[in-house]
């Protein structure tokens, strides 16, 4: 055998007994790990294509499908693991960057995991939200540090444009291109249903989707793909992509062979030319050129909509928070070292950035400190993954969060981490029309609002508990949270006490 054959990840196993040969396995599989031997008649598989998606699992009508880990292994080396052998062969073959699609999945501490929340008893009772009321709308976009009146005493509306928002969760940025059109679709319906927002990513917004503008937030990245005055004007936001958790300082890649058709008609770029984002703007090299754009895109829309800028999370991102404050942005959104992606280079993807938990107290704090906390609403995400999540994250100090991977869960998901490769068996990260035709929006945006009205439910249950009935009373009080397993140098940037303090 060749030096870079590798033994499979994942071992299809198959109970002979209950399979019917039905071949359902083999038509659902984009990948082509089942056939059909026809001179046996039976079923086989090539272990070696499979990408653990569970298409055929969920669809075998006899259950005689299993997906398991290989056993097969390397000689135990704790410094030389399997993953890293495999790895090196594939760059020596290959001489390429490796690719990985979706999160980081190495294990790096969870900090929302290690951080419990507060339950009030006696002295401060706590809310019952079936029979009180529990307010979680929340509104995104400065806040003057006082109220005005006028000379009769009425109150005077300074408020620049707002996001108004049923819940503090708004879908993250998905460009049109890594996913499909009918998960795009999905996520433009559940929004609207739900009363939040939704982001076209870089990809420009498909002509259908206009309709629901007031649901959308547009993003200007350093591509500018699909960018015209009429895409700003649509959305009810305007979204600058600086970076992103997933791959920081690194610019965006769409392949060729994702740019077909109104993909490449919606990025204004010739079918089947790789979309390629530079890594900076070349327009922004300082605090003062992103004010300038800030302003335009703000001009440009007769001063409308608010301005988000969105940053990955690095380790100097207080200060570059700060900057940020100050050049006329009324959001900040701030993207963890988990965020997903469609593809990124895998070095980057597991070694650049750092936690979103981290980053956001930082960010609070270092906003607190200098007194314009309220100049600018935070939005956060990176790996936001239940209404526990949502509720530390607000309490460490943001307005409301982004999710990505959650969404593309509820509509079938399975994290088998082959977006790149346009062969998604849900019809999520594809745009190949047999596949993408696998979701049907119709259930997919039902899906989606199903699982943002539980997790609201729960949001009220416990912020109940805590005896709090307003998003904006949770916003940024850490002393409803408690660290467990963390250092003091941990405790002390998230600014959250030990259990039992």
């Amino acid at each position: 055998m060749p030096v870079d054959y590798f033994y499979p990840d994942y071992e299809v196993e198959r109970n002979y007994d209950r399979c019917i040969v039905c071949r359902v396995c083999e038509r659902q599989c984009a990948n082509k790990a089942h056939e059909y031997l026809e001179t046996a008649n039976k079923m086989v598989c090539d272990d070696a294509k499979c990408v653990n998606c569970h298409r055929c699992v969920s669809l075998c009508p006899t259950r005689s499908l299993k997906i398991v880990k290989s056993t097969h292994t390397f000689k135990a080396n704790a410094n030389w693991s399997g993953k890293t052998i495999k790895e090196l062969y594939h760059q020596a073959e290959s001489g390429g960057v490796l690719l990985s699609s979706m999160g980081n999945p190495e294990p790096f501490p969870v900090y929302f995991d290690k951080l419990l929340i507060n339950a009030s008893q006696v002295t401060n009772p706590s809310i019952d939200p079936l029979r009180e009321p529990m307010e979680i709308q929340t509104s995104l976009g400065p806040k003057p540090k006082a109220v005005e009146r006028d000379a009769k005493g009425r109150i005077v509306n300074n408020l620049g444009p707002q996001i108004q928002l049923n819940l503090p969760v708004m879908f993250s940025a998905m460009s049109y291109g890594s996913i499909s059109y009918n998960a795009h679709e999905s996520l433009a319906r559940a929004a609207a249903e739900l009363g939040i927002l939704y982001n076209t990513g870089e990809g420009g917004l498909h002509e259908d989707f206009y309709k629901y503008g007031p649901h959308t937030i547009v993003q200007v990245a350093s591509g500018r793909f699909g960018v015209h005055k009429d895409y700003l004007e649509s959305g009810a936001a305007i979204e600058i992509k600086m970076g992103q958790g997933a791959k920081p300082g690194i610019g965006g890649h769409l392949p060729g062979a994702k740019t077909v058709g109104d993909v490449s008609r919606t990025r204004m770029i010739p079918a089947g030319s790789d979309a390629i984002s530079p890594a900076p703007h070349h327009d922004i090299y300082s605090i003062e050129d992103l004010r300038q754009l800030v302003y335009s895109l703000k001009e440009a829309t007769e001063w409308k909509k608010p301005v988000i800028v969105k940053i990955a999370a690095v380790h100097n991102v207080a200060a570059i928070a700060s900057g940020i404050a100050r050049s006329g942005a009324d959001i900040l959104s701030i993207d963890g070292f988990r965020g997903g992606t469609g593809a990124a280079p895998t070095r980057i993807r597991d070694n650049v950035g750092i936690p979103i938990e981290l980053a956001l107290a930082s960010v609070d704090t270092r906003l607190r400190d200098e007194g314009i906390r309220d100049d600018i609403s935070v939005v956060v995400g990176g790996s936001i993954r239940s209404s526990a999540d949502i509720v530390k994250a607000i309490a460490l100090g943001a307005d409301c969060v982004y999710i990505g991977t959650a969404a593309l869960l509820a509509l079938g998901c399975h994290l088998c981490r082959s977006c790149h490769s346009d062969l998604c068996n849900w019809g999520i990260a594809t745009q190949n029309p047999e596949l993408v035709k696998r979701l049907n929006p119709n259930i997919g945006y039902k899906r989606l609002v199903n699982l943002l009205t539980a997790w609201g439910h729960e949001i009220k249950e416990m912020m109940g508990g805590m005896g709090i009935n307003s998003i904006e009373a949770l916003r940024g009080n850490r002393l409803m949270l408690r660290g467990v397993g963390l250092s003091r140098p941990e405790l002390d940037v998230l600014g959250v006490k030990h259990a039992g303090e």
